[in-house]
């Protein structure tokens, strides 16, 4: 298998892992990001839970100035209601993503136990990368982010992932990623029969306590 991106791993629980979570961060951070996170959730110890955070490569972005960092894909431009990417850059990341998701069926986690989460960039690529992947994912859990291409999933939808459950919140007060791309993803999502748990809290663009305390209660249904 080739090389997958570097990454930190949690091991939760005190039982060996039988589930994994696949964090995606945010543009211009890192895999430490959702790190502390882990604890907040509040995960029974009686179920073993591998939480992978890999670590974006360093490119170029266009709509910061051409600066280099941490992201997933490059923005060409941005307005309050859409985002121009490089599809190419996203793909890549997907393919990042599937390299990370076959590592885990090495160590023995099936796809059906392997659940895909990111925030704002990193959760548009967990979309994407879940969306259609061509085996069956555990879940997605998509934070304070949107679909980076609509058609781009139209064509590429993965039949296996149509009953996927996904978890989805956004901040009524996020001015970096609209709370309207948020809904956007939804609304597509609802209506080709997805079924979405929305969630939205009075929060800009970050993660709140009572939105951690609900991924937790999320995640722990789909353990048991």
């Amino acid at each position: 298998m080739q090389d997958c991106l570097p990454a930190i791993e949690i091991e939760h629980g005190s039982v060996p892992p039988s589930f994994s979570v696949i964090w995606l961060h945010g543009l211009g951070a890192d895999g430490s990001d959702f790190v502390p996170v882990v604890p907040e959730l509040g995960l029974s110890e009686g179920v073993g839970v591998r939480f992978i955070f890999p670590h974006a490569p360093e490119i170029p972005v266009t709509c910061n100035g051409g600066w280099v960092m941490p992201a997933w894909y490059d923005i060409l431009s941005l307005s309050p209601n859409e985002r121009r990417i490089d599809e190419a850059g996203l793909l890549a990341s997907r393919e990042a993503l599937r390299c990370l998701i076959a590592r885990e069926n090495t160590r023995g986690i099936p796809c059906s136990r392997i659940f895909v989460a990111g925030f704002s960039q990193g959760g548009a690529v967990a979309y994407l990368g879940a969306l259609t992947h061509p085996q069956a994912l555990g879940g997605v859990i998509a934070l304070s982010t949107y679909i980076p291409s609509a058609s781009l999933l139209a064509r590429e939808v993965a039949p296996a992932n149509r009953q996927v459950p996904v978890f989805a919140a956004h901040g009524s007060d996020d001015d970096v990623v609209a709370p309207i791309l948020g809904k956007q993803a939804r609304d597509l999502l609802l209506g080709e029969g997805y079924a979405v748990d929305w969630h939205e809290y009075p929060m800009p663009h970050s993660v709140c306590i009572e939105e951690i305390a609900d991924i937790g209660r999320w995640l722990q249904a789909r353990l048991a």
